[in-house]
Parts: C-alpha cells; structure tokens; sequence
C-alpha cells in the first residue's frame, strides 16, 4: 500500500464557485501556468505518484455551493484516476481545505475526530481538533487559547483487502512567515507570534499520538508542517522545532514516530539537506529550498510494514529528474512535492 501527502498550491482556483473544474486557458494563480496545464500537471504527478490514498493539502473548497469532496471526485472523473473517492473532515474558513483521494478499491475511510470539545478555559488535554487548547507557550505562567484555522483531518483507515485497520492524521499546521510585516521590528514580533502558534498545534497533535501510542494504535501522522528541525533562528527562543515536537525526538524508541527524512535534519554534521518544496525569493532572485513535508508512522507500524520513504522531488529523485514529463508536472503543479511511503501489510 502507498499513502502520500501532497500540497497543491492554488488548487481551489482551478473550479468556478458553481464547482465546475476550469479547464481553460485563462490564468491559474501560479505564475505563467493556464488552469488547463496546472490541471493536467496535477494529474500527471497523481498519476505516477500511484498512491492508494493521498491526502491533498490545499484542497478545493467548501463552502456557499462549493464542495471539496465532489470538487475532487470531478478532477478524479475527469482524468481517469483510479482514486476516485474523496473524503474530508472539518470544514474552515481558509479556503484550503484538508482532504484525502483514495482508490475505494483499496481502502475505506471514515471521518473519526477525536477528543472531547472544548472552549479553551478548561484544562482539557489534547481536544477535539475543532475546539480550543489552553496553554502556556510562552512560559509567563498566563495560558493562552490556541485553535487551528485549519483543524486537522483524523481518519480511521481499513485496508483492503487485508482489513488492518490503522489511525490517520493529516495535518497541515501554522505557518511562521511574517505575512503583512511592514519593518525589521514588525517581521520579528509577526514571527515569533506565528512560531507560539505553530508549537502549540504541533503539542496538541503530539498529545493525540500520544493517546494512540498509549491505545496501540497503527498511526500515520502526515502533511505539510511548515516546519524542520534548524529551519530558522527563532527555534533556539523555544529549543525545539515544532516537527521534533510531533515526532517525540524527545522520548524512548517506542514513543518516537519513524520518519527517516526527518531524521537527517537532526545529524548537525550533515553537509546537505532534502527538500519537499521550492519557493522563488524575489529579493535574491532565486529558488530556495525548504523541507515541509513529512509522512510519519508510529514506530511499531512502521517496523511490521518496512516503510519505505520516496519525496517526490523534480531534480534530487534520480527517476522523476529523468523523466522530462513528470519533471515538469512537477514544477508546474505546485511549490510543493508529493511524499509517500509504501507499506507491506
């Protein structure tokens, strides 16, 4: 079985707020790419990507006659993907939305949040994703109230047609970029904000695995983080990253998710470093590289499954550099790149 995460940027943008899937010419919301090749680049990638279930970040949205789950179900139609069937969780006021497309061939899924609701003055461990956490993240003993603008999606997954069940979290958590910052001063208290934001969602999704580790749960935990450990300088003002966090860098070898990607950002006396997206910087008139995307499996899922770990990548993937067509659907796509792990079940 192969489960991926894939971050399509703008991917609302290519369906009319009647829903219909814009397969035109006009302008997509990526630079210099129509709604047709954006389209068609998105089902090249899903295509060869073959998973039996992604989960879509960025999804199309819901709302007023918008759907995501018929939206995708349309864009599955559409091209002839074998994943045919969509399923979501909460709906936000984002308008990126937190979906997985599936092949119903090959598994089911359910809508399964967990956790009791709450409104953030109680003292509620690890509630329900739609509600609100209390906590002090910036240690002056006062606790704040922290929600997800995105709530992440939970799923409980059957395989088929093994029928091993397994827990799924999909997440795609609080970015730290210091949008609307108007000086230096105002970058620095945007970020650090957004940095308070990020670690408390990534302790309440670790307070959730922690419940499934402790009921023995089969666990994928996967999305974009907008997070890795040494990614910026404002990570020593809280000593860990927000993805150390989730993963339980921490704790005993059977508490930590296995995630080998990861993992390498962690080894200080490496020279190089993966990446799962690719953003152009018009101040240094370059591309840079960042590492975002994770697939995470609790530990004893991933020792009975032999994980095995594949980023998606146009130009550090050997084979998908080699292939001039899935090089450029990848690149024309979306900023992000697909991550999948195969299971053996």
């Amino acid at each position: 079985m192969r489960i991926a995460t894939y971050n399509i940027e703008w991917f609302a943008e290519l369906f009319s707020k009647d829903n219909k899937l814009l397969l035109d010419d006009e302008w997509s919301r990526r630079h210099n790419v129509t709604r047709r090749q954006q389209a068609n680049a998105i089902a090249t990638v899903l295509r060869a990507v073959d998973a039996d279930l992604t989960f879509i970040v960025e999804a199309p949205n819901t709302g007023h006659k918008q759907n995501t789950v018929d939206a995708l179900e349309q864009f599955a139609a559409a091209f002839g993907l074998r994943q045919s069937r969509a399923a979501m969780g909460f709906a936000n006021e984002t308008q990126q939305e937190l979906a997985v497309l599936f092949d119903p061939a090959r598994v089911m899924v359910e809508h399964d949040p967990k956790g009791e609701g709450s409104d953030g003055r109680g003292s509620v461990t690890a509630p329900r994703f739609d509600s609100a956490f209390r906590l002090d993240i910036d240690v002056d003993a006062e606790p704040e109230i922290h929600r997800f603008s995105k709530p992440p999606l939970e799923l409980a997954v059957t395989a088929l047609p093994s029928g091993r069940k397994f827990r799924m979290i999909g997440v795609h958590a609080k970015s730290k970029a210091p949008h609307g910052a108007r000086n230096r001063q105002d970058e620095t208290r945007i970020s650090i904000a957004n940095r308070r934001k990020q670690l408390a969602q990534c302790i309440w999704i670790r307070q959730r695995v922690d419940a499934h580790l402790d009921a023995g749960d089969d666990l994928v935990v996967l999305g974009d983080f907008n997070d890795g450990p040494g990614l910026d300088g404002y990570e020593k003002l809280f000593g860990r990253s927000g993805i150390e966090i989730v993963i339980g860098t921490n704790m005993p070898p059977d508490r930590m998710l296995a995630e080998p990607h990861a993992r390498l950002w962690l080894d200080p006396r490496q020279g190089w470093a993966l990446s799962t997206a690719r953003f152009y910087s018009k101040e240094l008139h370059r591309y840079l590289n960042a590492m975002l995307d994770y697939v995470m499996l609790s530990p004893d899922f991933a020792a009975d499954t032999g994980g095995r770990w594949q980023i998606w990548h146009p130009f550090d993937d050997p084979d998908c550099y080699a292939d001039d067509r899935m090089r450029e659907a990848l690149l024309t796509a979306s900023d992000h790149f697909p991550v999948s792990v195969d299971l053996t079940l």
